[in-house]
Order: structure tokens, then C-alpha cells, then sequence
């Protein structure tokens, strides 16, 4: 009597040829003992869980995964990769190649899973850009698009805004898009899914290190107040206050700035941690009242006048500290005169 073939048996016929009438009354691990040992293992794959895998084949734009469940897993080309979009599967994960991915769904009615590598790619730039937001770092990004409110930039694979009004030098058009630009973060909030960074804050910062009072500076006029005018200095706002811009009165500052103009000016006070600069053009006149006859000239001349304001406050401050000294020790020649008479005093009376 033929024995009923097991499970394993039509499936060996059907793929590599059946042998029929095998006697396998002597071997030690059975056809059904092998059944029972399969079904005998439990499979615990959790959403969320992370779990590791080899690649198997690619198959309909994204990969098979064997994770060592009942069926292989599936991992979709947007899930492959934070930066999938545009790229072929091929690029992104290597047949045979062993990969950690994320269990994101339920088994379907195949007892199929679906996988992602790209949320715990997400999950780990977070994490980079909450340390890097705790060192208040400075970095680069390259700029990915532009919209009407400014420009999106890809900071460890995630996508952060750039507020327009925190560009510097340019505007976000669409000659922006490729370029890499200097940044510093505004807001990190990843349970809102917000990244907002500055590329202002990143040059004002940087620049502000490399500033120092009595410094001149290239600016342009931005805007006009009733008390000064506003300059831009290499993406910075610098006020120049109405009673430094020259040594005679000025009733009329339209009349010698539009915004647009480029000037020189000397930075004669600055607040590194707010980013802010006072400015002087005043300290750059040849002589007072320049700057309402020829500001031409006060600004060619800048650098040397610069010079000179510098040697004059050099020298008074020498001044300033030689007359220190002598009250000082005009001060110990009292005390000691005052010693002396008190002495003499005593040995009148002794």
C-alpha cells in the first residue's frame, strides 16, 4: 500500500520532481515531525517593531525582505529611503544585503508585512537635530524648493522651512533651489513635525565675531527714520543714529540719504547676543561737517580718517591715564607731607 504523500512531498513533486514509495521509517527528523516543528514556532512581528532582514528581490518598484516571518516582507520604494523620492529602488537597497527595517502594517491575508527603513531613518534625524539644536549649531542645507513664503532646505533628510525674512542678500526664487546655504535653527519641534531655520541669524552671528568697535564697514541704506537711518552691514541692521552722522546739525535727512545708497560707516558700539551694531559716520568726517558738503569724499577717505580718529583716541587715552598718575602720586606726596608734620609735631611737644 502507497503511503498518503505529506505536505512537503507535493510540494517537492510540484517543484523538484516527486519520488514516490521513499521509506523514511529510519530517518531521525521526518517529513512529519518537520511539519509539527514549523508549526510549533510562534511569530511575534509587532507594528513598530524594528527587526533585521536581507534583501531578497525587488519586486513591482520596491523589495522583498526575508525578516524570518511566515512570508517575506515588503518594503515599498517610499520607504526605503528619507530620500527616495525620485530614486529607483536599485539605488537605495542591495539584493542580498542585510538592512534594519520597521514593521508598519498588520499581516494581510497572505500573512505579508510591510516594512520601512525610511522611519527609522526619520527617527534618527530627529534625534541628530535635537543635538545639534542643544549645541545651537551652525550648519549648511541645500535649498530643495521655494514658495511664496520663503524656501525649503533638507536638514538631515528632513525637510525645514526658511523663512524669506530670514534670508540674507537674496531672495527665495527659484536660482536658489541646489544651493547651499549657512543656517542656524529657529524652532525644533518634532511632536509637530517643525523645523523652522535662519540663514539671518547664521551670518549675523558669524559676523558679529569678526566685528570689533572702530571697525568700518560697507553698508547700504535700507530705511529712514526721524531718528537715523537703518544701514545693512553683510546682512546685518545697524542703526546710525541722527547725532552721528556729522559734527553739524542735519534738519533734513532725506536730503543727504535714499534708501539704496551704499555708505561707510564706523561701528562705535555693538550687542553680540541681540545681533545689533551702532554705527558713526561723524567719526569719519576730515573735517566736521563734511558729510552734509561731500559724504563722496568722507567715504573715500574712510580708512584714513578712520586711522587718525584712532590715534587721536590712543593719545587721549594716554593722556587720561598719565593724569591718573599724577593725582595718584600727587595724592602720596600729601600723605607724606602730612606724615612729616604730624612727626615734627610730636617732637615739639616730647
Amino acid at each position: 500500500m502507497v503511503a498518503t504523500p505529506t505536505r512537503f512531498d507535493t510540494m517537492k513533486a510540484k517543484y523538484k520532481g516527486y519520488v514516490p514509495n521513499v521509506d523514511t521509517s529510519d530517518a531521525v527528523f521526518g517529513y512529519d515531525a518537520f511539519d509539527e516543528a514549523v508549526a510549533s514556532v510562534e511569530y511575534s512581528f509587532n507594528r513598530n517593531d524594528v527587526v533585521k532582514g536581507t534583501v531578497v528581490q525587488y519586486d513591482n518598484g520596491g523589495a522583498v525582505i526575508d525578516i524570518g516571518a511566515k512570508s517575506s516582507a515588503y518594503l515599498p520604494l517610499q520607504e526605503a529611503s528619507l530620500g527616495a523620492y525620485g530614486q529607483a529602488i536599485e539605488n537605495l537597497v542591495e539584493i542580498d544585503g542585510d538592512v534594519e527595517v520597521m514593521i508598519i502594517s498588520e499581516e494581510d491575508e497572505n500573512g505579508q508585512l510591510l516594512v520601512s527603513i525610511k522611519r527609522i531613518e526619520y527617527a534618527a534625524a530627529w534625534e541628530k537635530v535635537k543635538a545639534m539644536n542643544a549645541e545651537d549649531a551652525l550648519f549648511e542645507a541645500e535649498v530643495c524648493a521655494v514658495n511664496r513664503g520663503g524656501a525649503i532646505v533638507l536638514v538631515e533628510g528632513l525637510r525645514a522651512f526658511l523663512p524669506g525674512s530670514h534670508l540674507t542678500g537674496t531672495i527665495a526664487t527659484e536660482e536658489l533651489i541646489g544651493d547651499k546655504l549657512p543656517l542656524k535653527f529657529l524652532e525644533v519641534n518634532p511632536d509637530n513635525n517643525k523645523l523652522v531655520v535662519s540663514n539671518r541669524r547664521a551670518i549675523v552671528e558669524t559676523q558679529m565675531n569678526d566685528l570689533s568697535r572702530g571697525d568700518v564697514v560697507d553698508g547700504m541704506i535700507k530705511a529712514l527714520k526721524p531718528y537715523g537711518a537703518f544701514v545693512e552691514v553683510g546682512g546685518m541692521s545697524g542703526l546710525l543714529h541722527i547725532s552721528q552722522i556729522s559734527y553739524d546739525r542735519i534738519d533734513n535727512l532725506e536730503k543727504l540719504f535714499q534708501p539704496g545708497d551704499k555708505v561707510k560707516c564706523m561701528i562705535i558700539d555693538h550687542d553680540k547676543l541681540n545681533g545689533r551694531i551702532a554705527l558713526s559716520t561723524k567719526t569719519l568726517e576730515p573735517e566736521p561737517g563734511d558729510m552734509l558738503k561731500d559724504s563722496a569724499r568722507v567715504f573715500e577717505l574712510a580708512d584714513e580718517t578712520a586711522a587718525k580718529y584712532h590715534e587721536r583716541m590712543e593719545a587721549d587715552r594716554k593722556a587720561r591715564e598719565e593724569a591718573a598718575k599724577d593725582i595718584v602720586l600727587g595724592l602720596g606726596e600729601v600723605v607724606n607731607d602730612s606724615d612729616e608734620s604730624e612727626d615734627n609735631l610730636d617732637s615739639a611737644l616730647s
